[in-house]
């Protein structure tokens, strides 16, 4: 591995903590808007030829999906199922795209990777921005799943400049911006949403403001960050090196890109549904709906910045698959919203530390020209978990019910959980960073 000065390292961190910031700020404002936004496209396209639309088709769709559950399922769900249905289809062109764009960075580096999805993403919220009717809706939608590359990248560059006793830190560094973004950015976006200033397009001013901070996102990088693969870099340390060491194994890929499939797609199956769940249990309106996963995120982030960057990464994954596990037996029996409470902890726990965890664990286990195809797929099979969970999830929900649904999610937790704590190794370099932080301290 290429010698980081510690000068370097820290510039590098501020680029990537920065950047990636601006650009989950801007990727969550559109979250809490899905509703309405897509309540003004229906009615928007209401009309003698509104059966022929491509939202009608999809609408259609979608309802003779409901139909086939014996369990009615209230019309007040229908664009809540369409904001699924697009989650899970950008979630699932993540998982198509993101080894493509970890091999391009392997081949061509990761900033010039980085901006090349940069020119995407600003495509993707200028459709949006420009977005009168649904199908420029969607065009957004999918540009931003095909060229939405920043997360990885983000780990990718992380890995390249940290060693051994460093890494854990520093991804959870990336996991903290996760979660001050889904704390701010909703909120953000839901405020500015209501100052509508074009009538063809409502929310062309929460869209124009997302737009504005993907460009200067895109500008900072391209002067701000260098090349951090030592292949393509002359500048990073200004140091020759000799040729790395081949890496030893202690965790298969396969293994740690299963344990992230299996994991997201219980995990996001529960998220998706506790909207449902909430407003069956004690009628929660969207307002408090976003103060739960407000809560959510302002505990994530101070266990990311207080307590998960100071664990070894294995640890950090046990105790994150251990709080999911007892969030879903909690959610399958809760009446009060106590206990509601009590396992959204559990979920913030998780939140803050499971996904962050395996990235490190997995990066422990690339070479360094390898590092962005492996840190690719493994977030390829994560997305695939991401894009189906929902779907499955949610359907158990309605068949069957939600004891039934949880409880389904908890005994496949458990597979998880016991995969985790059986299956999976401490990499030999991973155990000195505790040490290392509290002589350092």
């Amino acid at each position: 591995m290429a010698t980081i000065e510690p000068a370097t390292r820290k510039r590098v961190l501020k680029v990537i903590f920065i950047s990636l910031l601006l650009d989950l700020l801007s990727f969550t404002f559109i979250l809490p808007l899905f509703p309405n936004l897509l309540e003004f496209y229906r009615n928007h396209e209401a009309g003698p030829e509104s059966q022929s639309t491509l939202l009608a088709r999809i609408l259609g769709g979608l309802n003779a999906y409901k139909s086939a559950f014996a369990k009615p399922i209230d019309s007040r769900y229908d664009i809540v199922l369409l904001g699924g249905a697009l989650g899970s289809l950008f979630s699932l062109l993540q998982a198509i795209a993101s080894p493509v764009i970890g091999h391009l960075s392997d081949q061509y580096g990761r900033r010039s990777a980085l901006l090349a999805s940069m020119a995407g993403n600003i495509l993707s919220v200028f459709l949006w921005v420009m977005a009168v009717d649904f199908r420029t809706f969607l065009a957004s939608r999918v540009v931003g799943g095909l060229s939405e590359g920043n997360v990885q990248l983000a780990t990718a560059i992380a890995t390249d400049i940290s060693d051994e006793s460093t890494r854990g830190s520093t991804m959870a560094l990336i996991g903290a911006c996760f979660s001050i973004a889904f704390t701010f950015g909703p909120a953000l976006g839901a405020f500015l949403s209501s100052i509508a200033t074009v009538a063809a397009n409502p929310f062309a001013t929460a869209a124009g403001f997302s737009l504005f901070l993907i460009v200067t996102e895109t500008l900072y990088l391209y002067f701000a960050l260098p090349e951090t693969l030592a292949a393509k870099s002359t500048k990073v340390g200004d140091k020759k090196t000799s040729k790395p060491a081949p890496t030893v194994r202690t965790n298969s890929h396969f293994l740690l890109n299963a344990v992230h499939f299996a994991f997201l797609l219980f995990f996001s199956g529960m998220e998706f549904s506790l909207p449902f769940m909430t407003y069956d249990l004690f009628q929660y309106s969207s307002a408090k709906n976003g103060r739960l996963l407000g809560y959510i995120g302002l505990v994530a982030s101070i266990l990311q910045g207080g307590v998960t960057r100071r664990m070894p990464p294995l640890r950090t994954v046990q105790i994150g698959v251990g709080a999911c596990l007892v969030a879903f037996i909690m959610l399958g029996q809760i009446n009060t919203v106590g206990s509601l409470y009590l396992a959204a902890t559990c979920l913030a726990t998780t939140s803050a530390t499971v996904v962050s965890g395996l990235n490190t664990l997995a990066s422990f286990e690339a070479s360094e020209g390898e590092r962005g195809g492996k840190l690719g797929i493994l977030r390829s099979w994560g997305q695939l978990g991401r894009g189906l969970g929902p779907i499955l999830f949610t359907s158990v929900y309605w068949w069957a019910g939600r004891e039934f649904a949880y409880g389904v999610g908890s005994l496949g937790m458990l597979a998880v959980t016991l995969v985790v704590f059986a299956g999976l190794k401490a990499p030999p370099g991973s155990v000195k960073k505790v040490s290392t932080e509290k002589k350092q301290s």
